[in-house]
């Protein structure tokens, strides 16, 4: 069974490869500009995951100084939208994190972490929609502020998925 049958046709239309990738592509670049070294596949993928839910991206901080664990207890929907979507949202991502390395946007390490090809990417799409734009803008936010709670099991527990 493809992973795109259980959403609507709106999802299926955003939830492309080449969109993924993109989104994939701004959490790396969020990862590298707040910790200046290469982004654990883990966590781009996990930011793109999040990001793509709507239900996720409306309540994230407006800045890194929260942490995760009391914006999940403040946000409790966000751990139920996790647990029901990620599994699916994450078979989405993969192809489109797999076209970001067959089209070298994102370039991997000897350790497996992930660096964006420097100048493949602008920083926004021109004419693109505001949901684009705040899936994003929420990548690159969660790209820079995931890794910082800690283990990434540690945060792959809190959001109730499984590491």
């Amino acid at each position: 069974m493809n992973a795109l049958t259980q959403f609507s046709r709106e999802e299926r239309a955003l939830y492309n490869p080449p969109f993924t990738a993109l989104v994939t592509c701004r959490a790396v670049q969020g990862h590298e500009f707040q910790y200046s070294q290469p982004c654990p596949i883990t966590v781009a993928v996990l930011s793109a995951v999040m990001a793509l839910q709507p239900t996720v991206r409306r309540t994230l901080p407006k800045s890194l100084n929260s942490g995760l664990t009391r914006w999940l207890e403040e946000n409790k929907a966000v751990k139920v939208a996790m647990s029901q979507n990620a599994t699916a949202l994450a078979a989405v991502v993969r192809p489109g994190l797999l076209l970001a390395l067959q089209s070298e946007a994102v370039h991997v390490d000897e350790a497996g972490k992930l660096t964006v090809a420097r100048g493949r990417l602008t920083k926004t799409i021109n004419g693109a929609t505001d949901e684009i734009q705040a899936i994003q803008k929420a990548a690159y936010l969660l790209g820079r502020w995931l890794p910082s709670t800690g283990s990434l099991s540690t945060v792959m527990t809190l959001l109730g998925v499984r590491p």
